[in-house]
């Protein structure tokens, strides 16, 4: 909408209407090369505004389409990924063969808690994924490291309990149940280095590990094994 406004000169969108619509949509895509996504959010946008704000519904609109073709997701083959896993640390390995192996996005895997590993059943409870949605996913069997992962996490919250600390935790939880940072079930799977300061009450927590230490671990596994012809990243696995 900022970027409609500047274009015509910011003028006030209520002294505009579907004219100016069109000429900036065809703008976008004659002068931007935007894809047609972005064509889609923008008029999703100034429709909102015209129709539920301004009581000035737009109509019917031929602007010119966006041609911008999108590009085709990476694909790497399994032996690819042995060769990228070979050269890990333990807790990398673990990290991408879930997102391999279980289907995990690379924050959904970073916030795992130690209670969201069922081995019994062989399965991970996923909450808050894409959309809100909790879901559970398999858990590959060839995850026995990750067994070590959580013992690790339980020493490194003993260490933190010494010291009145805990992993952060979602606000009405910790509101409600002060003393859950104790319970080993609430401790990140992949904690994070350093503490920090909770967003919501100021306390000091240890949080998941941060999405950046897994992109350039990757970066680094790919270049150290030797694949140079794709474009190799966490939404890739």
């Amino acid at each position: 909408i900022k970027r409609f406004i500047l274009f015509h000169k910011k003028r006030h969108p209520q002294t505009m209407g579907s004219e100016e619509v069109r000429l900036f949509l065809s703008s976008l895509a004659n002068s931007r090369h935007v894809a047609i996504n972005t064509q889609k959010i923008a008029l999703n946008a100034l429709a909102f505004l015209y129709n539920r704000f301004l009581q000035q519904p737009l109509g019917d609109i031929d602007y010119i389409p966006a041609s911008k073709p999108r590009r085709l997701p990476s694909v790497i083959s399994a032996n690819e990924v042995q060769r990228i896993l070979q050269v890990m640390d333990t807790r990398n390995q673990v990290i991408f063969t879930l997102l391999y192996g279980a289907g995990l996005r690379i924050n959904e895997c970073l916030r795992l808690r130690v209670k969201d590993f069922d081995f019994d059943n062989g399965c991970i409870t996923v909450h808050d994924g894409k959309g809100g949605k909790s879901r559970n996913s398999l858990l590959p069997t060839r995850l026995i490291p990750a067994i070590k992962l959580i013992e690790q996490a339980r020493l490194i919250q003993q260490d933190d309990n010494l010291q009145g600390v805990g992993p952060s935790l979602p606000f009405a939880l910790d509101h409600k149940y002060p003393s859950a940072y104790r319970q080993a079930a609430w401790m990140f799977v992949f904690p994070s280095s350093t503490l920090c300061n909770h967003p919501y009450n100021g306390k000091l927590c240890r949080h998941h590990l941060h999405d950046s230490v897994a992109r350039k671990a990757l970066k680094a596994a790919v270049q150290k094994a030797g694949i140079v012809s794709k474009r190799v990243t966490c939404h890739t696995f």
